[in-house]
Parts: C-alpha cells; sequence; structure tokens
C-alpha cells in the first residue's frame, strides 16, 4: 500500500512529494525535512505554531476537545487517584509504578533531596532581595560544579541518576531560595515527611518554631504539581530539548528552562491573574471589568482566560476548580472573597456571546494563584511552585531526547530581512 502524501507544486510547476506521519493519536504531520535539499526554500512558521519539532510518547493534548493526557493517561484519573510522586514516575518510565517501584522511588527521591553545604554560601552571594526564580536559575545550573560522578549523558544510568537528583532537590532549592529571600535560616528536609510537606514545612518552619503541615493544604499542592508537571511541547520544555540537543549536561538544560518558564507569557500567567483580581476588587464591578476587556481600545485585558492551544475547556481548570472549594472550605485563612470574585467573573464570561465565540474559557491559571494565596505561599513564590512540577516534565523530555538514536542539535533557520552584502566604508569617508 502506497503511503500518503503531500504533494508540494513549486514556482517553475515541478513537484515534490512530502511523506505523511501518523502518530497513535492526533494530527497527522507531513514531513518537510527535505524541503530546503530538494527545493532550496526554508519553511517559515513563527512560534512554531503549526510545527512539530520533536518525536514523543509522552504527553498527548488536544486542544479543541479540552483532553490532557500523560502516557495516555487522562489528567482526570491522575489527578483523582495518583500522588505527584507516581505521576513523575510515570513521567520518567512511560508506565505506572507497581506498589513495590513507588515505595523504592519514593525512598530514592526522598534520600536524594539534601543539596551540598558550600551552596549555602553561594545563597550568600545573592543579594538578600534577589527575585527567588533568579536564584533559581543561578542554583539548579550550578548543580554540575556538585555533582558531576554521574554526567555523562550517553550513559543511561548517568541520565537516571540525575533526573533523579533534580526531582528530589528542586523543592529544596525553591524553599532556599524562599528562606534567602525572607532572610530566615534555611530548614533542612525531613525523610519521614512526603515530597510537598516535606517542601512546605522547608518553606514555613524556623529554627525557633517547627511547622506541621495541614494535610489538605500539602494535598491540595500535590495536585497542583500533577497538572503542571507535563504540558508537551511548550516554551520552557522546547528551551530543555533545545539546550540538550547540543549535549549540555542536564543542569545547564534545566536551568535554562527555569528561564524559558520566568517569562510573564509562560509561567508567570497566575501572577497576573492575582493582579486582575485585586484591580476588580469586588463582585460589584466584574461587568465593568467585562466590558472594558471587550473594548479593544482599552488596555485591560482578562487574565487567565484562553489558552495558545486549548479552544475548548482546560481540562486542569475544570479539576483545580473543585481544589478551590475544599481549600477554602478548611483553610481558615483562604481569601474567599477572591474566589467568589473569580467565580462571578468566570459565570458572567461563560455565558456572553464575545468570550464563548472567542473561545476564552477560564485556564489552570485562572485558579492556581488564589490556592497558592490561601497556602500562604507569597506570589514571588508562584513561578518557583510551577518550575518544581514541571521538572519532572523537563527531565522526562531531555531523558527521552538523549536516548533517541536520531536526535540531532536543533538549529531553526530564519527568513533573512538585513541589508544585502554591502562594501566595507572606511570611518574617515562615512557622512
Amino acid at each position: 500500500m502506497e503511503k500518503e502524501h503531500v504533494t508540494l507544486t513549486q514556482p517553475d510547476g515541478t513537484t515534490l512529494e512530502l511523506p505523511i506521519l501518523e502518530g497513535s493519536v492526533g494530527p497527522k504531520t507531513f514531513d518537510v525535512t527535505s524541503v530546503y535539499k530538494k527545493t532550496g526554500m526554508f519553511t517559515f512558521d513563527p512560534g512554531f505554531m503549526a510545527t512539530a519539532s520533536c518525536r514523543s510518547a509522552i504527553t498527548f493534548i488536544d486542544g479543541e476537545k479540552g483532553i490532557l493526557r500523560y502516557r495516555g493517561y487522562p489528567i482526570e484519573q491522575l489527578a483523582e487517584q495518583s500522588s505527584f510522586l507516581e505521576v513523575a514516575y510515570l513521567l520518567l518510565y512511560s508506565e505506572l509504578p507497581s506498589a513495590e517501584q513507588l515505595t523504592e522511588f519514593e525512598y530514592i527521591i526522598g534520600h536524594h533531596t539534601m543539596i551540598n553545604e558550600s551552596l549555602q554560601m553561594f545563597y550568600r552571594g545573592f543579594r538578600y532581595d534577589a527575585h527567588p526564580m533568579a536564584t533559581m536559575v543561578g542554583v539548579v545550573g550550578s548543580l554540575s560544579a556538585f555533582y558531576h560522578d554521574s554526567l555523562d549523558i550517553h550513559d543511561a544510568r548517568h541520565r537516571e541518576i540525575s533526573a533523579h537528583r533534580l526531582i528530589a532537590k528542586m523543592p529544596t532549592i525553591a524553599a532556599c531560595s524562599y528562606k534567602r529571600h525572607k532572610g530566615e535560616p534555611f530548614i533542612y528536609p525531613r525523610n519521614d515527611l512526603n515530597y510537598t510537606a516535606n517542601f512546605m514545612r522547608m518553606m514555613f518552619a524556623t529554627p525557633c518554631e517547627e511547622f506541621e503541615p495541614d494535610p489538605v493544604a500539602a494535598k491540595a499542592l500535590d495536585l497542583l504539581f500533577i497538572l503542571h508537571a507535563d504540558h508537551e511541547q511548550n516554551a520552557s520544555t522546547s528551551t530543555v530539548r533545545i539546550a540538550g540537543s547540543s549535549g549540555a549536561n542536564p543542569f545547564a538544560c534545566i536551568s535554562a528552562g527555569i528561564a524559558s518558564l520566568w517569562g510573564p507569557a509562560h509561567g508567570g500567567a497566575n501572577e497576573a491573574v492575582l493582579n486582575m483580581l485585586d484591580e476588580i476588587g469586588d463582585v460589584s464591578n466584574v461587568d465593568k471589568y467585562i466590558a472594558r476587556a471587550k473594548d479593544k481600545s482599552d488596555p485591560f485585558r482578562l487574565m487567565g482566560f484562553g489558552h495558545r492551544v486549548y479552544k475548548n475547556n482546560d481540562p486542569r481548570a475544570t479539576i483545580i476548580r473543585k481544589v478551590c472549594y475544599d481549600v477554602l472550605e478548611n483553610m481558615p485563612t483562604a481569601d474567599s472573597p477572591l474566589f467568589e470574585l473569580a467565580l462571578k467573573l468566570e459565570e458572567i464570561a461563560l455565558k456572553d456571546e464575545y468570550f464563548i465565540s472567542h473561545k476564552l474559557y477560564p485556564n489552570v491559571d485562572f485558579y492556581s494563584g488564589i490556592i497558592y494565596r490561601a497556602l500562604n505561599i507569597p506570589m514571588n513564590m508562584f513561578t518557583v511552585m510551577f518550575a518544581i512540577a514541571r521538572t519532572a516534565g523537563w527531565v522526562a523530555h531531555w531523558m527521552e531526547m538523549i536516548g533517541d538514536p536520531d536526535h540531532r542539535i536543533a538549529r531553526p533557520r530564519q527568513l533573512y530581512l538585513g541589508a544585502a552584502e554591502r562594501a566595507y566604508v572606511p570611518l574617515d569617508k562615512r557622512g
């Protein structure tokens, strides 16, 4: 049976057949790797809106139907039944772990949470008011100077050790970044606590006073980590892959991913939602701000609505909305009026023809910031929370790429719009 293909007709009338590739689910893809060689032309796709940059078996998204799956498992099922470390195992190893495998994985991660003591001096080198994400970029990038015993990226066992170290140490690095910003002493991890409870204790305990994580809060944070663990070829994941394609060490690659995530258009969206809700201030102002959002001449925008990929409901938003109720019911410090304002804004927007026609549905960022605030996590740590969770996806993609015998260094091309060749003019001849 002849394989399907797309026929490209050139200006001179000659044609080129481009083979169609088909994945297990999702849109078909036609292969343009031979276009430049055979036609002398590049393809043009700013932002890679229609380009499949790699083969991957990790995460599937159908934005039109509002589907998100990790290794084939619907996010709704994982959110309801799994823990974050179980999901991290799934992302790394392709299958859900057995009870014995999960216990072993939890032990490995739990017993690699400490960071080298010399890093305390490194933290002190940052200004007291450094943004925690700035600290994260620097500290994670420095890890290759401390853990260079397993940096042979062509050794599968070395890749696995590095992946474990990154997942295990990221909460500790994040908590230390927070403590440095606060001017408080670092708190060492405790092996008897689970992943999220351990992180919360490292953030909020002090040498003067022990902190016992609230089970509801720890569970809510664990769920947020599951929802943020991976999201296919987003900007930060693509950054990790591009950095890794050059053979860079895994710590450098993940540091690059953190830097990309720090951008306000990527990981900072939930901060923008809270700022927006604070600006609206009260339920009575919602109609006015909805009208402003629809006015093209008004700079105000509704944050937390719409998504680059999802053109239907963001499945993560549906899950996280329920978690908001659970947290607000059980956490005395939770900001209930803020949540009520968000619900009213969502209710009106979802009935408004403008938002319906533009497919502007609430996304995961619309509610995640409200939960973080309810858990007493400061706004400058929101993107750090994202980085902790996304590390699992980043290392899974990095391992997948390095383990692919066909992978090659990333080298996008360009449509050059600068000056054509011109002769150098000596300085004394320039007007």
